[in-house]
């Protein structure tokens, strides 16, 4: 992206701005949390509002020399940035361009490591915390914190069914060297130790809760139902995935006479989504939980987390991919949850599209990720369901018994004999009829039949 794109999109985690060189150190924290995080571009000669004021061309070579002098004095590990100009609209900016370091973590000398590392969180820069600083050396390190052993909890308290038992269902037996194959089991010392990655698929300590949430309306005033998930991390996707379904509507669809029931948001979609919640969230805070609202206009999936260092929208959606929690990605493909790297993001839009929904919302915000599910709009969907009426030719009484059932969730022979005044025999015929089309079904026996 050129650079007057990136001003008129505003500052960001890769993109700050500065209408000229400051005084004080904020340019240095600025320069560590890009190098912390997934780099970036500080850019001088513009101000907050993104207008672009330019720097004097008489004091270029003076402010890079300031620059290098003020990142090489205050950094540690040394920093070395690209520090260039370009001209934009006749006027000259100055460009610092910050790279992901491999010495991680990045801070400011004088404060020393633990008060002077810095990382970047949307479009600010904050000081890091201790779990932040020892996530960083985990990564400059080049391993994930659900790989690392977990000395806290014996491996022999643990029950490893429901692992056992998932494995089991898709026909993969799970070994005691299948376990330590995964990393879900390590040796050391001759000694075995479950790793952070088992305790979170068991749910055990660490785990991963999913709050789920009703609501009333398109705000968060009023909920109508609520529940909590724990436990292992395969029965909280099923009981998530299964709130949400009970939460939207079922739509009909007529072909050949015959009638198909599917829900108004993907289901395929919407599991992808939890998982992606459930692979990619920041089990490191555990006082955050991925959150799921169901609104009139949206379904809604908080995972907490941003993305991976060094990967940006751009990157999401490109399809490239980069889990935080390795292990446990690793398992739900070995269990083929995940059908191949990188393409979840697309069959989650794709196959929304299809479905004649607007492009679902995948981002970005701040420390967290956020995706939207747009809902059906109410009245299209009456006008959809009015043109496959007249599609398949429905007698206006079939309409009716439709709505009725639409309105009572079930109809009788005797609700037909009311509804159009006509006898039981003819109210019979009208039934059958609708059953023959795939319109309706049977239920019950004798005098407890009903219509649904």
């Amino acid at each position: 992206m050129n650079l007057k794109k990136l001003i008129n999109y505003g500052e960001n985690k890769r993109v700050e701005f500065k209408e000229q060189l400051p005084k004080n150190e904020s340019i240095v924290k600025t320069i560590v949390s890009f190098s912390n995080t997934s780099g970036g571009k500080l850019i001088i000669g513009v101000s907050d509002n993104r207008e672009i004021v330019g720097v004097d061309d008489k004091e270029i070579f003076e402010l890079q020399d300031r620059l290098s002098s003020l990142i090489f004095d205050r950094c540690y590990p040394n920093i070395l940035p690209e520090i260039y100009t370009q001209n934009i609209e006749g006027k000259l900016l100055l460009v610092i361009e910050v790279f992901r370091g491999n010495l991680l973590p990045y801070y400011l000398k004088k404060e020393g490591k633990n008060n002077g590392t810095y990382i970047r969180i949307g479009a600010t820069n904050r000081k890091a915390s201790f779990e932040n600083i020892v996530e960083l050396e985990r990564q400059r390190r080049n391993i994930s914190f659900d790989e690392e052993i977990n000395y806290e909890v014996e491996l022999s308290s643990l029950d490893l069914s429901p692992l056992y038992e998932v494995f089991e269902k898709v026909g993969k037996p799970l070994t005691p060297q299948k376990l330590k194959n995964l990393k879900l089991i390590k040796v050391e010392q001759e000694k075995e130790y479950a790793t952070n990655a088992l305790l979170i698929l068991l749910g055990h300590d660490i785990h991963c809760m999913v709050k789920c949430a009703k609501f009333k309306g398109t705000t968060m005033d009023l909920f109508l139902d609520k529940k909590e998930y724990d436990g292992n991390i395969f029965s909280i996707l099923e009981n998530a995935q299964n709130f949400i379904l009970n939460h939207i509507n079922l739509r009909a669809e007529i072909k050949d006479l015959y009638r198909t029931d599917t829900y108004e948001i993907p289901k395929v979609a919407l599991r992808e989504a939890l998982i992606n919640a459930l692979i990619h969230r920041d089990y490191i805070n555990q006082g955050r939980d991925i959150k799921v609202g169901v609104y009139d206009d949206i379904v809604n999936i908080v995972s907490p987390g941003s993305y991976p260092n060094g990967i940006n929208q751009a990157d999401i959606e490109s399809g490239r991919s980069d889990a935080r929690n390795r292990v446990i990605a690793n398992v739900f493909k070995e269990l083929g949850l995940i059908e191949q790297w990188g393409s979840g993001i697309a069959r989650i839009k794709s196959s929304c599209l299809e479905a004649g929904l607007k492009e679902p919302k995948i981002e970005e915000m701040n420390d967290f990720v956020d995706v939207e599910f747009y809902r059906p709009d109410r009245e299209k969907v009456s006008d959809s369901i009015g043109k496959v009426s007249d599609s398949i030719g429905l007698l206006a009484q079939e309409e009716q018994i439709l709505d009725f059932i639409k309105n009572n969730l079930k109809i009788t022979s005797k609700d037909v004999e009311s509804l159009f005044q006509v006898k039981e025999a003819r109210a019979r015929r009208i039934l059958k009829g609708m059953v023959e089309k795939g319109l309706i079904g049977r239920m019950g026996r004798g005098r407890n039949t009903y219509y649904v």
